[in-house]
C-alpha cells in the first residue's frame, strides 16, 4: 500500500504511508503534510522585539509567541515572512534576515519552519486574517527570554527563536 490519502484541508494533509523499516519489517507511519512556514523575529529601532499573543484552539490558550504563518503555495519563506509580519503586527522590515531552518515536530509532521530576524522596521497597517485573534506586545529581549526560561513562553518556534537571537547577539 503506497500513500493514503486520509484527509486533505486548507493548510494540512493526513496521509498514511507503509514503510519498510531497514530489518524488513513494515509499518504504517501516519504523517501531516504541511507546506512550511515563516517565523519572525520583529526587532523595533530601539532595540524592543514585537510579539503576539494568539489563541490557539487545539489547547485552548493564548500564547505569547513571534509572529509567523503558513507558506502560500509556491510562495517562498521570505516572501512569506514579509506578508506576514505586516499582517500580524503591522510593520514592514527594510530588511530580513534568515537566520535558521528547523523542523517543529518530524515524528509526524514534514513542516519545515523558516525563522527570520526583522530589521529596520517601519510601521504599516495590520490585516488580520478572518478569524485571527491577535494582540501585540513589545518588550526588550531580555524580558523574553527570561519569560522562557520561567517557562510563562511555552511555544517552541518562539523559544528556539529567541534563545537563538539571544545566543548570535552576544557572540
Amino acid at each position: 500500500m503506497p500513500r493514503q490519502l486520509v484527509f486533505h484541508g486548507r493548510k494540512i494533509e493526513l496521509v498514511l504511508d507503509t514503510v519498510t523499516m531497514p530489518d524488513g519489517q513494515q509499518l504504517v507511519r501516519e504523517i501531516v503534510l504541511h507546506r512550511g512556514a515563516a517565523v519572525m523575529l520583529p526587532v523595533l529601532p530601539d532595540g524592543r522585539i514585537v510579539l503576539v499573543w494568539n489563541y490557539r484552539y487545539p489547547i485552548a490558550q493564548r500564547l505569547l509567541e513571534l509572529p509567523a504563518g503558513t507558506l502560500d503555495p509556491n510562495e517562498t519563506p521570505e516572501s512569506c515572512a514579509a506578508r506576514e509580519l505586516e499582517e500580524e503586527i503591522g510593520y514592514r522590515a527594510g530588511r530580513l534576515t534568515k537566520l535558521a531552518e528547523f523542523y517543529p515536530s518530524p515524528g509526524v509532521l514534514s513542516e519545515c519552519m523558516h525563522l527570520f530576524l526583522a530589521e529596520d522596521l517601519q510601521p504599516t497597517q495590520q490585516k488580520l486574517d478572518p478569524g485571527e485573534d491577535i494582540e501585540t506586545e513589545f518588550m526588550p529581549v531580555e524580558e523574553a527570554i527570561a519569560k522562557v526560561l520561567r517557562g510563562e513562553i511555552r511555544d517552541g518556534k518562539t523559544m528556539v527563536g529567541l534563545l537563538l537571537y539571544d545566543r548570535l547577539r552576544r557572540s
